[in-house]
């Protein structure tokens, strides 16, 4: 990849610590990063703040928050009054929120086809979450198939790639890369139901995987609770 022709990538940026090693990755792949947020009436709305911070740290080129309103359908412990529960328990949990994920990948594609861009990077993985299906390989593999096939850009430019390099990686894994990386895990916000100033509430589903992550990897977690 040369420096006359740079090549632009969008990037979902939740303000979460696996969005966060994701923007990462794709600068060190050389990218030049479109941090995309997406404000959708999450419960958890001090992780926008952290989105703002992590792009900022780690150069994306612009920042982008688009507002789309899931709460007026509700449908989740995340967008409606539904209880966080401290486990998820069997099947897709009620922190699924519907069509959360081919919703903000649409909206990446769409900015992408502005730029110019081939490249969108998500941070979707397959091996800690709990079931959701808008984190598994082949949902990845069939929208990128969508892309090409619904697009100007796919038709008639080069092929559109979804990245999801967190794919197989364990939560203890994905915080030794961030760590690799320099990421600042101290500035993400992952806690299903964070409080104004992005402090953890320490036992829902969200916030259990992260600290089995950093116990995992053996390196301090240094998330701030309330």
């Amino acid at each position: 990849m040369s420096a006359e022709t740079p090549k632009y990538a969008v990037v979902l940026v939740s303000g979460g610590m696996d969005s966060a090693v994701t923007l990462a990755i794709a600068r060190e792949r050389g990218f030049v990063c479109h941090a995309l947020s997406v404000d959708y009436g999450q419960r958890h709305h001090s992780e926008l703040g952290a989105a703002q911070r992590i792009a900022a740290a780690l150069g994306a080129r612009a920042h982008k928050i688009v507002h789309v309103d899931l709460r007026s359908i509700g449908g989740s412990a995340l967008t409606d009054d539904i209880a966080v529960p401290d486990n998820g328990g069997s099947g897709i949990p009620v922190t699924y929120v519907p069509a959360r994920n081919t919703i903000m990948l649409s909206v990446a594609l769409g900015w992408a086809e502005v730029l110019g861009a081939q490249d969108i990077f998500c941070g979707v993985n397959a091996v800690d979450y709990s079931g959701y299906p808008d984190c598994r390989p082949a949902f990845v593999e069939a929208f990128e198939k969508l892309a090409n096939l619904a697009t100007k850009a796919g038709i008639e430019g080069p092929a559109l790639h979804i990245h999801a390099p967190l794919m197989n990686m364990s939560k203890a894994h994905i915080v030794r890369e961030g760590q690799r990386l320099g990421i600042d895990f101290a500035a993400t916000v992952s806690c299903y139901q964070a409080d104004a100033e992005g402090r953890a509430c320490g036992h829902c589903d969200a916030c259990r995987l992260r600290a089995d992550g950093f116990a995992g990897a053996g390196i301090t977690d240094p998330t701030r609770y309330r």
